[in-house]
């Protein structure tokens, strides 16, 4: 513990703008984490329950049922329900959800893409930092006596590397974040989309049924 409080004071200022993305990069790993794991629990639980009422033809409690959960697969399904009021045509009740797809694509992706602009922020604000530390470093060497030059150009550099060591200590984690929620998105994207598919057949299914019938009668 010494030995990072050291680390981090001998610094310079430029540790603590790092420290400060740092904080921001984890605060908002964590909060786009915890959403997209409920996204992804919600969707799972709401196409679980939606499964059977599709196939029961019981449109309107589907409906109230996307309603009350939030959940984007309930948006996307309600979206086919309420195309197919209008017309029993396929295409047109695929088109429905795609949109409903789209409309949920932006709000799972919201803000991550922040997290690798400020690992970015990180590792160029230890790389100013060391700058501006070897320019001091520099100019305060051409003012010392000559034998303790090559000592105190030694103490400098090594000071005024640790900004561009802790950059990158907190890029590289935000980065790797960033990486797993990209992942995470796409995995619930694709699961939305093979949701969406599969409620489509039931529902295109049923209305051919329907159709039949009636043209059977």
């Amino acid at each position: 513990m010494n030995a990072i409080v050291t680390f981090f004071q001998t610094g310079g200022p430029f540790m603590y703008p790092i420290a400060i993305v740092l904080v921001i990069g984890l605060a908002l790993a964590i909060e786009r984490w915890v959403f997209l794991s409920s996204a992804k629990r919600s969707n799972r639980k709401t196409f679980d329950r939606m499964l059977p009422m599709l196939r029961k033809k019981d449109y309107s409690t589907v409906v109230e049922l996307a309603r009350s959960s939030g959940a984007p697969i309930g948006r996307i399904v309600a979206a086919g329900l309420a195309r197919m009021q209008q017309t029993p045509r396929r295409e047109e009740i695929e088109y429905a959800m795609e949109e409903g797809v789209m409309e949920a694509v932006p709000r799972l992706e919201k803000r991550t893409s922040y997290l690798a602009t400020l690992a970015n922020i990180a590792t160029l604000l230890g790389l100013l930092g060391t700058i501006m530390g070897l320019i001091a470093a520099f100019t305060a060497v051409a003012n010392a006596a000559p034998a303790e030059k090559a000592t105190l150009l030694s103490q400098s550099i090594s000071v005024a590397m640790n900004t561009t060591a802790f950059g990158l200590i907190a890029a590289i984690p935000l980065l790797l974040v960033h990486a797993m929620l990209v992942e995470k998105t796409t995995e619930i994207v694709d699961s939305l989309e093979m949701a969406g598919t599969k409620c489509l057949n039931i529902i295109s299914n049923a209305t051919g049924s329907n159709s039949r019938t009636r043209s059977g009668e």
